[in-house]
Formats: structure tokens, C-alpha cells, sequence
């Protein structure tokens, strides 16, 4: 049997909350919408590029914003010194170039783990937390304004690959 990017469901961040209900409620939102994305389609669909010449396919996406959440949430927040995600043998661009579509179910299933490891680091702490990364002193709230802008740059290269891919729009 061929495996399919499951369904993903997304929540709609607050239109009336305060700070940290607002920013967490619109990087979930973010999140849901790439997986929704890519919901429905094969390895091989999520491998093709489909707008030579990038290199952007949905699966590279998969893989870098779970590299992305590791990096900000886990390595640069809770200060934890983690094995390159991706073979750093490869290059910084390994998650958009080393793809493989029978490891797809296993890097979509990696992206929504770092997901939740990255909500579990950030629980009950303060927005003004910091900690210091390559020489910068960043915020919880810089972070979560950071993974926003971050999605929202691949969920707009989504909707175009997806709609190259099968003509799917929206969503």
C-alpha cells in the first residue's frame, strides 16, 4: 500500500486573546496549514519538484521546518546540543536536496514530533525568557514572531507547489 501525507487539522489562531494566546494560537495555525498542504499526497508527490529550476518541493519543506523547530525551540532554547538533523556531510541545504520519497512518512512523522517537542520546551515559560544563539540574545517571543514569519514564507511557496503539483487551491 502507498503512503499518504494523513489529514491534519488546523485551529485558527484568536482574534481577540492576549499576547502569548495570539502568537502560540497563529504559529499552530501556520503549522496545521503546511501539513494540510501536504495531506493526501504521496512520497513521490511530495518529492516532485514541480517550478524549475528550485529546489523547493512540499517534502524539503517538511524537512526544513522540522529542522527550523529543533533549531529554535529545543537547541536555542532549551540549550540542548542535538546531532545535525539532516547529514551536515550534505550541506545546510541537505532537508531541500537529499530527498528520498520512501522516507517521506518518516520525515512527516519527524516534523509533527518536533512540533510537540517544541511546544513541550516552550510550556510555562515566559516570553522574555533568553538565551543566547551564535552570539545574539533572543526572546521566547522573538521565536515564536521568528517560526510565524517562517511559516508563512513556506505555506505561501505551498500553495504554489501543490497547485503546480495537482491543481489543489486554498485550504
Amino acid at each position: 500500500m502507498t503512503w499518504t501525507a494523513p489529514e491534519a487539522t488546523r485551529s485558527f489562531g484568536p482574534l481577540t486573546a492576549g499576547e502569548r494566546e495570539t502568537l502560540t494560537g497563529y504559529l499552530a495555525f501556520y503549522r496545521g496549514t503546511l501539513l494540510r498542504k501536504c495531506a493526501g499526497l504521496t512520497g513521490e508527490q511530495l518529492a516532485e519538484r514541480t517550478t524549475g529550476p528550485s529546489n523547493l518541493t512540499l517534502l524539503g519543506l517538511i524537512r526544513h521546518m522540522a529542522k527550523v523547530e529543533r533549531i529554535w525551540f529545543r537547541e536555542g532554547l532549551q540549550g540542548l546540543s542535538l546531532p545535525p538533523m539532516y547529514g551536515a556531510e550534505k550541506g545546510k541545504d541537505a532537508d531541500f536536496e537529499d530527498l528520498s520519497p520512501d522516507r517521506a512518512p518518516e520525515d512527516h512523522a519527524r516534523l509533527v514530533e518536533e512540533i510537540r517537542l517544541a511546544d513541550e520546551a516552550a510550556a510555562g515559560m515566559s516570553l522574555d525568557t533568553t538565551f543566547t544563539w551564535r552570539g545574539s540574545v533572543c526572546s521566547l517571543r522573538m521565536v515564536h514572531v521568528h517560526m510565524i514569519a517562517e511559516y508563512a514564507r513556506h505555506v505561501g511557496h505551498a500553495d504554489l507547489l501543490r497547485e503546480r503539483l495537482d491543481g489543489v487551491t486554498g485550504a
